[in-house]
Formats: C-alpha cells, structure tokens, sequence
C-alpha cells in the first residue's frame, strides 16, 4: 500500500463530499467533493507539465483555497512541496530557487515582471496565483483530472520546508510523508477532533503551524475551515462565534484580548485554543481564561519535526510549559555531550519519534553534526523538566529571535546591515515586546555623523523580508565584548529591556 500523504487526508473526501470545507470570507464556500476534484485538476497539471515524483514545486503566493489546492496536488502527484514567506524578497528567493532547484515556481501574478529574469536564468517554469484566485496557472489547467495517485513510500520526501540559518544561509530541512501522516494522526487524537468542529483558520499557510497542524487536522475530521486570508483581531472576534477549534500565535491572543467585544459569548462554541510557534507569556494565559472561561493548550514544535509535545487536551495546562512529549515521542534534557540531565536542571532538547525530519537538503554533514549516535536529533533549544513531566522552554541557542510567531536569526540581518556604507559593526538582537512577542533590533557603530533609522531601513527593504527588519536602529559608539572578543548580546538585550515598554 502506498504511504503517500495524500491517500491519509483525503479519506474523508467523498464522505463528507456535500459539506463545506472551505469559508472565504472574502469569495464564498467550497466542498470536499469539490477540493477533491480541484485537487486533481491541479494534479493532472502538474504531471502534464512533465513534473515526476521527487521534483519540487515551489510557491510564494498569497493565501487562498488554490494554494491549498496546489498543495495537496503536488502531494497527489508525488512532488515535492516548497512553500515561501510572501515576505520574502528577490535576493532571498534566488538562493531558494537556486538551491532547490524547482521544476515550477508560482508566485503573485504582481511580482511576475521581477522574478521572470531569475526563473529564466534557472530554467524554471513560472506561474501566477492571485489571492482572489486570479492568474495564469488558472488559465493553463485542465478541465477535469484523474484520480490516480501516485505511489510513495514513507520515507519518500513530501515538503521542503526552509529555516533560516545561523550563519545566513537558510537549510532545507526534508520532511517524509510518514513524518507528516504520523504527527497529523497524533494531533486528530490528543486534540480530541470530533465530527462537526469547525476551525477557524487565520494562519499563514508557509509554515507548519498554518500548513501541516491546522489544515491536516481539518481535513482528516472532515470539518469546515473558516479561511482568513489574514489575522484580523475584529473579524476573528465576530468569526470565532461560528468555531469550535483556533490556532494562533501569542501575538494573535494579545491582539484578541484587546477587542472589547471579544469574551465568554463569543466563545459559547469553542473547545480548543491553541497557542504556539512562540512562548506564550503567563500574563496573557491568565488573562485569556478570566476573560473566556477557556484555558489556552500551549504546544511546542519546529520546522524539523512538527510538533513535538503539548499540554494535555484532557488534564492541566500549566502557563509557560509546553506539556509532555506526544504519543511515540521521547524527548530528553541533555548536556553538550548528550547525557541527560536530571529533573530541574537546564540542558538542550533533544527528541527522537516518527516526527523527526530525514535531514537537511544537500547538507550531509551539517545533518549528521545535528544527530547523535542514538538517533536523537538536537534542537538547540534549552529546557528543563519539572517532577510532574512538564517541559519548559526556557531559553534558545544560537541568539534565535520569535518575532509574531516568525524566526529570525540575527547573522542574517547584521550581515546586511554590515553592508551598508558608513556602518562599521552591528549587533542585533531580541527584545521583549507585548505585541510580537519579541522585537528584532539593533545597534550599529556607524563613522558617519548623521545617523538616519530610515536610510538604513530603506537599504535592508529589498533585502531582507518584512518580519526580519529591526523596529529600532539604535547607534552606539562601541559595542561591549567580553575578554575573547566576542559581542555580549545579554548585556546589549539588559541595557536596552525597557526600550519597547508602555
């Protein structure tokens, strides 16, 4: 029997074939029987273009039921399935496409003129999708499409999912159709999914969280998603009325909770609220459950491997842990050398299951230094355990910034800012931020006198993604470095703790 992802998501299909499964808030309904026959529309494009198994697909597009579509089509048709950061700009998609190196790439039908040249270069098919639907991939599909699936077997690749990298280089890291089929059943059953739930789903669909854990667990329950095409805090307000189950980040709760319509009535339907993709502070946890009468399910994940743990569906949910490994998980506290530590004691995470990623793309040695001999992948993430079992992320390696939700690490954008003419060293780095979560800053030591936030800000636009860009640049005349040299990014993150405050 064939292991392909797409034979475990579209079981429900034709029983629920009448039901909705997609709202657009803004262009109407569809049903399963018709994401299934869009599906295979998209499909049968895709091998008409000469796309085999193992060739990736990548899209940059705005969110709509098509990418949804797109996606489940490259898994149909044994493709691999890139998705991108709309944010991202042309200098970071040519290393993307350069290093993936795709059969196709559908992107904005706005950003067609500018990515024409590099697609040309690379000899890469290029396509337009349009948020209402619109562009040329419409005008190129075919009809009506067949129902043959290809065969994959489990360790066969599903998606390529970038993250972003300490030394600027982003990696590919390779996720399996049995890494997602078995993290999406896990999910189904310790969320307690239950015919009729309806997700409300205001997402990106780029990343895990959007792509993998909210959509897969819709579609193997057969439910309706209410599909934003953006986080609104007043449309999700009115919209969560309708819902049963949402997804967010801390940064969608925090806005939630300042909409003054938003309490115990808007949630007469709701069971679930999950919270992930950042630490959720224990301000906002209280706050949410005084004002709702529901406690927030906190989980824990990454791009290499889904998600990991979460606080229990059935059982307490403590603020600021992210609960216990799931079912056919093991996760351990470790030293540097990998000896696992004690109750109490803060060490790295370190995690083996069925979850865990085949590697990073065209990388062999950077993914054997990730593994230990055992098989436990190292996520660099610090944490502890209590006496009950409950993780906590207490701290990150390697200076990683959570910015709403998003990863940025700070080599990426101090070497541009390196860049710029008059800046002679930076520093960036995380502050704490009621919003986002954390705010991506930094400091420059500059020899110019003028010092203007904008002109650098104007230089980093084309080159860095929106969420990547620093919310202060502040000029220091000297940056502290302890006894080796090396910049003291804790005592920069002390001195300026307060700068985002009130």
């Amino acid at each position: 029997m064939s292991a392909n992802l797409y034979e475990l998501l579209s079981k429900p299909f034709q029983e629920f074939s009448g039901s909705v499964a997609i709202e657009c808030h803004e262009r109407g309904i569809w049903t399963y029987g018709e994401l299934e026959e869009q599906t295979a529309r998209y499909a049968d494009w895709l091998i008409g273009l000469g796309v085999k198994p193992g060739d990736r697909v990548v899209v940059q597009a705005e969110k709509s039921p098509e990418v949804v579509f797109l996606y489940l089509a490259s898994l149909k048709s044994g493709a691999i399935f890139l998705p991108l950061n709309t944010a991202y700009q042309p200098a970071e998609l040519e290393f993307f496409l350069s290093d993936a190196e795709p059969r196709i790439f559908v992107c904005d039908p706005k950003k067609q003129t500018t990515l024409e040249p590099i697609c040309s270069a690379k000899g890469i098919s290029l396509f337009t999708l349009g948020a209402d639907g619109g562009g040329n991939l419409q005008e190129v599909l075919p009809k009506t499409g067949t129902e043959h699936v290809v065969s994959r077997e489990p360790d066969d690749l599903a998606a390529l999912l970038y993250t972003s990298g300490t030394t600027g280089r982003s990696k590919g890291a390779m996720i399996t159709h049995h890494n997602l089929s078995s993290n999406a059943l896990t999910l189904h059953r310790q969320w307690g999914f239950v015919e009729g739930d309806v997700l409300l789903h205001s997402l990106p669909i780029y990343h895990v969280h959007g792509l993998f854990v909210a959509l897969h667990c819709a579609l193997l329950n057969g439910s309706k998603m209410i599909w934003m095409r953006k986080y609104v805090p007043e449309l999700v307000s009115q919209k969560i009325r309708e819902a049963s189950v949402f997804m967010g980040v801390p940064t969608h709760y925090t806005r939630l909770l300042k909409e003054e319509s938003f309490g115990k009535a808007s949630c007469s339907r709701m069971r679930l609220f999950v919270s992930g993709s950042a630490p959720l502070l224990k301000e906002t946890f209280e706050q949410f459950r005084q004002r709702t009468g529901h406690t927030i399910l906190e989980r824990y994940g990454m791009t290499e491997a889904g998600m990991i743990t979460s606080n229990p569906y059935n059982g307490n949910r403590i603020a600021g842990t992210v609960g216990f490994p799931l079912d056919g998980i093991s996760a351990r506290v470790s030293d540097e050398t990998g000896k696992e530590l004690k109750d109490g004691e803060i060490g790295t995470l370190e995690i083996k299951g069925p979850n865990v990623f085949k590697g990073y793309w065209k990388l062999p040695e950077k993914t054997k230094e990730e593994f230990r001999e055992d098989g436990f992948f190292i996520t660099g993430d610090l944490a502890c355990r209590d006496q009950q079992g409950y993780l906590s992320i207490v701290g990150r390696g390697k200076d990683l910034i959570i910015s709403g939700g998003l990863n940025v690490y700070p080599k990426e954008v101090e070497d541009q800012l390196n860049q710029i003419e008059g800046v002679q060293e930076s520093a960036v780095f995380g502050l704490s931020h009621s919003d986002f979560g954390e705010a991506v800053t930094a400091v420059i030591v500059s020899n110019h006198n003028t010092f203007s936030e904008e002109l650098i800000l104007e230089h980093l636009r084309p080159k860095l993604a929106s969420f990547k860009l620093p919310k202060r640049i502040l000029p220091v005349s000297e940056l502290p470095r302890n006894s080796m040299g090396k910049v003291q990014k804790k005592l920069l993150r002390e001195q300026h703790s307060e700068l985002y405050q009130n």
